[in-house]
């Protein structure tokens, strides 16, 4: 059966009359665990500007230290989506974030004792951990979350990275301009996900059938609302994958999205301090700005793609390209905008960065939840390969103004150098979205459903 028939599927049995379902602790589960995961991950990047001058010999491998949590990232997501698949990512979930956390409560000691390398080393292991969030929530997104909401709670819960994001960056603004100092942002956040991990221990599950509590109704009514080829873990068709042209274009997009958000992430805290001359607690409450509006952008688009296509409006291809070009084309022409406007126009500069974040919600109910439509069983495993594989992209993206300073000769504090980054970054969000809407697809591929012996039916 192809995803675009599923309204078809939807009257096998009743929606259940609750408001509240063991189906939505799940999702809040994952939301607040993308915030947090997102928040450890963030707060280095603002406090990178007040570690900077504590440790000023640090500032030539400011950009390396940025980019070198996805020295770990690219290594564990395609194994854990396997493992995920095959086990379930309840433990290994809740193994990685604790692991992460107290990787994040270590780095202000490391710092002092053992210097940079050693928060090299520790951001690297923290990506590494990191990798297990995405492919371990798309595969339980793909028990959890009915066809007809997938992307409303696929983007409610990926949503919260970007509420991490902007959370982390006044949080830690602040904290590293008060008389706290910037250690206590870590320990903070250490603290959080130690606690996250605790919850998700006691109430986290891996799908419907294993769940305790969950009643029969919601049980039933899920069971009919997802797509799963009945084959205890099934083997991975790598070749097929592989070889599969609306995968390859998801990947495709998936690094294009990284190269943009990436360089916004690591660079607008610079950007601000180094540009606009905001102090540290002014520019990360001004970087988060963007986020928080991503955000709420986010919570009015997902509905709204879940609303076009249950009403037959358009198809499910149709609704994922739309939302993903809004994604990828408004950022691309808001940053090359920037690019044309004075320095000494700040309100418009910080106008056009809300916007080119904000509208980039939109590849949330693109390409992001299209892994789930073309494999509802493999999901794990195509979500951990399109981050590996893009992960080099985030790699790149900080180090890529380091590149273009040594080769331009402009400086941080140059709005040319800025200009160029932007350029660059909407250059990839226009070529990573051209990729999507000629070659995305929204049918389940024939190898979702793969027998024993490892052939397509």
């Amino acid at each position: 059966m192809e995803t675009e028939d599923f309204p078809k599927q939807m009257q096998s049995f009743p929606k259940p009359a609750s408001f509240f379902g063991i189906r939505h602790l799940q999702y809040v589960l994952m939301f607040t665990g993308a915030i947090v995961v997102y928040g450890m991950r963030t707060v280095l990047i603002v406090a990178i500007v007040a570690m900077i001058e504590t440790y000023p010999d640090w500032k030539p491998q400011k950009n390396i230290i940025l980019s070198s949590f996805s020295w770990g990232h690219v290594w564990f997501q395609i194994g854990s989506g396997q493992l995920a698949k095959n086990y379930g990512p309840k433990y290994f979930l809740t193994a990685a974030i604790a692991i992460s956390a107290t990787c994040i409560l270590v780095i202000p000691w490391f710092s002092s004792e053992f210097g940079y390398k050693s928060i090299i080393a520790i951001r690297a292991l923290e990506g590494a951990c990191h990798g297990v969030l995405f492919p371990s929530v798309h595969n339980l997104l793909s028990k959890w979350a009915p066809i007809s909401e997938r992307a409303q709670w696929g983007s409610f819960v990926y949503a919260g990275q970007v509420l991490g994001n902007c959370l982390a960056m006044p949080i830690t603004g602040f904290i590293s301009d008060s008389k706290a100092g910037w250690p206590v942002a870590f320990y903070f956040y250490g603290f959080c996900g130690l606690l996250w991990t605790f919850l998700w221990f006691i109430f986290g599950s891996n799908s419907p059938d294993v769940d305790t509590r969950i009643s029969e109704a919601e049980k039933m009514w899920l069971k009919s609302q997802t797509i799963e080829k009945k084959v205890e873990r099934p083997p991975t068709p790598w070749k097929s994958i592989f070889t599969s042209v609306p995968f390859i274009a998801v990947i495709i997009t998936h690094c294009g999205q990284n190269w943009g958000f990436w360089t916004l992430l690591t660079e607008i805290p610079s950007f601000m301090k180094s540009v606009m001359g905001y102090s540290i607690a002014k520019g990360s409450i001004l970087s988060a700005l963007p986020y928080f509006i991503m955000w709420i952008m986010n919570l009015m688009m997902s509905p709204i793609a879940d609303f076009i296509i249950a009403r037959g409006f358009v198809t499910l291809i149709t609704s994922r390209k739309i939302f993903n070009s809004i994604g990828f084309f408004i950022p691309a022409l808001a940053l090359i905008s920037i690019s044309l406007i004075d320095s000494d126009n700040k309100v418009l500069i910080e106008t056009i960065l809300i916007i080119t974040v904000a509208f980039n919600a939109g590849h949330y109910c693109g390409f992001n939840i299209n892994h789930i439509d073309l494999s509802p069983v493999f999901a794990g495993t195509l979500i951990g390969i399109t981050n590996t594989i893009s992960a080099i992209f985030t790699i790149m993206a900080p180090l890529a103004v380091d590149a273009v300073k040594s080769i331009s000769g402009y400086e941080e504090t140059d709005k040319e150098l800025w200009n160029i980054i932007f350029w660059i970054s909407a250059g990839f969000y226009t070529a990573a979205g051209c990729v999507f809407i000629f070659f995305g697809s929204g049918e389940i591929q024939p190898w979702n459903n793969v027998n024993t012996d490892n052939s397509v039916p």
